[in-house]
């Protein structure tokens, strides 16, 4: 080998190469991350935005938190979160504190919503202005059960001053206390309202005397997401709005064979009515609440344990008083002159009425003039008081056994 090619195999050898030397200018800098080689320094590390829950979790339950926070030093410029539902997109509300260091959910967004994606972008910035991004993502749990509450009345009704706010419940609530918090009644003006539970399923919310006429009811239901039995979480999330009507009540005296109609107090109609036969069939005593109204139905006694005894198929201007079947209704298949002196039906109250509904009859009469939420009453039958809970009885019970029945005394 000559001279030459000997000083250029020691120059390759001896000469630092770039990899080189940017790993020893790498050490004599420490390579904290705080700066670089080519000066001037680096924004707060990404792992600084401290988010809860940890991005890529699944299956998270309605007790995790949401939250998002950075340490001292540094401050959150912005935050912004949105969750994906029922194939929607939504903006979840928070706020920044003051301090900068912490953001946190408004509300009931405060409780994370099941079966829903979660997406985080959240932005830092260091005492030396330099920021930082983070994006991260989470998923909650998918309920296996959910339930429903069914309810009575409709939005935007008008209703008698009886009327009572039920809830039938698809599958049995055990967490009573949590779904009865989750329904809000409220009345303008204002009055007291408090719920009553009947056994698992059924849950019935009313004030201590008649709503007066011209009330605004409020009924707010956030019932998604609560638990009402283990591993059983509610669907809904829903408003409805009502108002009472007039004030009408009505008497039935089973032993005078009338029923006194009253509005605002003042009587103003006697109508001959035919109540319960004596024996099995008579009327019950009570408060019952109109539920239902049909200008036509049919009455089959095989439905309410009476056999073959009748089957009826056009029953003129039925008003529904119990669950069990009793109906305030039209009768055209009884001679008149029952009306005010027998009692012949099998616990119905009867209002002479023609085949097809007339249309100026004692039936048809009271039938225009009444609403779902109107007060029928009952007395001097030889029955039982009606069951608070057969159809919207309810007002059979004082207030102080009313509230006894709530989960929140």
């Amino acid at each position: 080998m000559n001279h030459v090619a000997k000083r250029a195999v020691a120059s390759r050898a001896t000469a630092p190469t770039w990899t080189g030397l940017l790993v020893v200018l790498a050490v004599l800098t420490g390579c904290t991350g705080t700066g670089s080689v080519f000066g001037g320094s680096a924004g707060p590390p990404q792992d600084a935005i401290q988010v809860t829950p940890r991005d890529g979790a699944k299956n998270i339950g309605p007790e995790g938190r949401l939250a998002v926070k950075v340490p001292d030093g540094e401050r959150l410029e912005s935050v912004e979160v949105t969750r994906t539902e029922d194939a929607r997109r939504r903006a979840v509300p928070g706020r920044i504190a003051r301090d900068g260091l912490s953001w946190a959910p408004r509300g009931s967004e405060g409780r994370l919503r099941l079966g829903a994606e979660y997406r985080v972008d959240a932005v830092a910035v260091d005492g030396s202005g330099k920021r930082t991004t983070r994006r991260t993502t989470f998923s909650t749990l998918v309920p296996a059960h959910r339930f429903i509450g069914r309810f009575t009345p409709e939005n935007r009704s008008t209703v008698g001053t009886g009327m009572i706010v039920s809830f039938g419940f698809s599958r049995p609530v055990t967490n009573r206390a949590a779904v009865q918090r989750a329904i809000r009644v409220t009345a303008v003006p204002p009055v007291e309202v408090v719920g009553h539970w009947f056994g698992a399923g059924r849950l019935d919310f009313r004030p201590a005397e008649y709503w007066k006429p011209g009330t605004e009811v409020t009924v707010e239901m956030a019932l998604r997401d609560v638990e009402g039995a283990p591993h059983v979480y509610g669907s809904q999330d829903k408003k409805v709005v009502f108002s009472i009507g007039r004030s009408q009540s009505s008497l039935v005296d089973a032993a005078a064979h009338t029923m006194e109609v009253r509005r605002d107090g003042e009587l103003v109609s006697t109508i001959p009515i035919t109540a319960g036969a004596a024996g099995k069939t008579t009327t019950y005593n009570g408060k019952m609440v109109v539920s239902e109204m049909r200008e036509v139905t049919r009455m089959d006694g095989r439905t309410v344990g009476f056999g073959g005894e009748y089957d009826i198929k056009d029953v003129p201007h039925a008003i529904r008083l119990t669950d069990s079947g009793t109906f305030l209704h039209g009768n055209y298949w009884s001679d008149e002159s029952v009306f005010g002196s027998e009692n012949v039906s099998h616990g119905c109250v009867g209002l002479e009425d023609v085949r097809g509904g007339g249309i100026d009859t004692p039936a048809r009469r009271f039938y225009d003039r009444t609403l779902i939420g109107d007060v029928v009453e009952v007395v001097n039958s030889k029955d039982k008081k009606v069951a608070p809970d057969n159809g919207l009885g309810g007002w059979n019970l004082d207030w102080t056994r009313w509230r006894a029945g709530s989960a929140l005394r």
